[in-house]
């Protein structure tokens, strides 16, 4: 039976990455400051460890794997990542994170390691147009990322690939964009726009009002999360290193973004544009590299995967007694 150690198993991506090794029968350890919040773990072996403390490190990585996957680290969405007041977290956690466990890996002389990174670190001067973004890999240098989330993972991505090339490590990068599901974080201030939207307009009565941040045309495309978990194993098992961008090119204005989750609630609100911390002016995937080397690139559109997430969080918010009196009984009957 092959291993695989998921580092950041508690998390939205990487409790999902283990359920889908699971399901490959691969024996799973996971490892996290917390366990999953929505859902019971599918690991075999779930350890409760600091990753920023060496020794926790070298507690967890104590026999072979066959596929480390990396994927923890101290991040959210643009409440948390743009206001400066998590910066100094942002940068010390992950940074201290990625050098051990690089670090313990090479000591066990575990070779095959996968490294999340994240589209946040291309330059902030090709993302001003919404209409046009630049986000194709080899436009990372000069480097200009918008925010220190963005620079940390610039950095752990270097030092990823510089321990491929000194220690004969078989690292592997991922540049990931704006990854969105069930089970994801949705109202604790690290929530991403899709999550927060659906929670926003479930929360709200027909005909009610809900905010978003800066003028609404700033553009993202987002990505559900099973295709960026079938990516990420796709890019570990192929003999490419990368660097490269896992997400959909299906770009969208965070407006048209709000509409489609109406026209899934079944509701009209109206929206009030509000000042509020917003990144770049547009972001999207730019998948033409994925495509050639890994003969494989996301397929699912935004819409569907929005009508699979609603429901979830819609779920979530009645439960959580936050949801206007109409949407209780539409929750039960499933429409």
């Amino acid at each position: 039976m092959k291993k695989a150690i998921v580092c950041g198993a508690g998390g939205f991506i990487g409790s999902h990455l283990v359920k889908a090794l699971k399901k490959e029968g691969f024996w799973v350890r996971g490892v996290d400051l917390k366990y999953p919040e929505f859902a019971p773990t599918a690991a075999d072996d779930f350890v409760i460890a600091d990753l920023r403390d060496p020794v926790n490190c070298r507690y967890v990585i104590d026999q072979p794997f066959d596929e480390v996957y990396q994927l923890a680290a101290d991040m959210g969405g643009a409440g948390f990542v743009f206001t400066g007041e998590n910066d100094a977290d942002i940068m010390h956690n992950s940074a201290l994170i990625n050098l051990n466990m690089l670090e313990a890996c090479h000591r066990r002389n575990l070779k095959r390691i996968f490294y999340s990174s994240s589209a946040c670190m291309y330059p902030e001067h090709n993302q001003m147009d919404p209409d046009n973004p630049m986000t194709a890999e080899d436009s990372a240098y000069p480097a200009n990322p918008d925010s220190e989330y963005g620079w940390e993972k610039l950095f752990s991505e270097r030092l990823y690939l510089a321990f491929g090339r000194n220690h004969g490590m078989d690292v592997r990068v991922a540049r990931y964009h704006n990854i969105f599901g069930p089970e994801g974080t949705w109202r604790d201030g690290r929530e991403k726009a899709p999550a927060a939207l659906c929670r926003k307009i479930a929360e709200t009565p027909d005909g009610g009002e809900i905010e978003i941040w800066g003028d609404g045309t700033q553009t993202r495309s987002f990505l559900y999360v099973d295709e960026c978990v079938a990516g990420s194993i796709r890019l570990m098992r192929s003999d490419w290193t990368g660097p490269v961008n896992i997400g959909s090119e299906e770009m969208v204005s965070i407006n048209a973004l709000a509409e489609m989750i109406m026209g899934i609630a079944g509701k009209r609100v109206n929206i009030r544009h509000v000042p509020g911390p917003l990144g770049v002016r547009g972001r999207n995937s730019d998948n033409r590299l994925i495509r050639e080397k890994l003969g494989w690139e996301p397929s699912e559109t935004l819409h569907d995967g929005l009508a699979k997430t609603y429901p979830w969080i819609l779920q979530e918010v009645i439960e959580a007694g936050l949801a206007p009196p109409e949407a209780v009984p539409a929750a039960r009957t499933g429409t």
